[in-house]
């Protein structure tokens, strides 16, 4: 099999979209916030909430998760695919910018920016941290979670593009 018939497979898999944030806390409150689109998201465990979210090794969010245990995802509403579009950008600008022009609060528990407009948001605290392949699995402890009422529907990811379900 090669990576190409791999990942061909796998674009068959619908996925939801969401945002991965965090607060690079090491010029304290005027820190970095640090952002990552992501389709490999999902729920682990109810009791405790557990939630798990895929990173690629050596990426700018996978240093910063490796020091600062705090994080949050925001899922994407399906007018949000400049959102998401943004942040998957390989060689892309400074994060600080890509938050600019985006409406987002500060988490409460994590410090980490949740994005206005998304259909929930949770904010989590690592557990552990599990290296697969040129990924790493991180689980996080869900401490805080939120559906504001929305008749919204998400965004997907479905061979290679954003989609939504309509």
């Amino acid at each position: 099999m090669s990576a190409d018939e791999f990942r061909a497979a796998l674009a068959r898999l619908a996925a939801g979209v969401v945002l991965v944030t965090a607060h690079d806390p090491e010029d304290g409150p005027r820190g970095e916030d640090v952002g990552m689109t992501a389709t490999a998201f999902l729920s682990v465990s109810l009791d405790p909430p557990l939630v798990m979210a895929s990173v690629r090794n050596g990426s700018r969010m996978d240093d910063l998760l490796a020091e600062q245990p705090l994080w949050a995802v925001s899922v994407l509403a399906e007018s949000q695919r400049h959102v998401a579009g943004r942040f998957a950008m390989k060689g892309r600008i400074s994060d600080r910018l890509l938050f600019e022009d985006i409406a987002y609060t500060r988490g409460e528990a994590s410090g980490a920016p949740l994005v206005g407009g998304a259909l929930a948001v949770l904010e989590c605290r690592t557990e552990q941290r599990v290296v697969a392949g040129d990924h790493t699995l991180v689980i996080g402890r869900v401490l805080t979670a939120a559906a504001p009422t929305s008749e919204a529907g998400p965004l997907t990811y479905f061979r290679g593009r954003y989609r939504t379900l309509a």
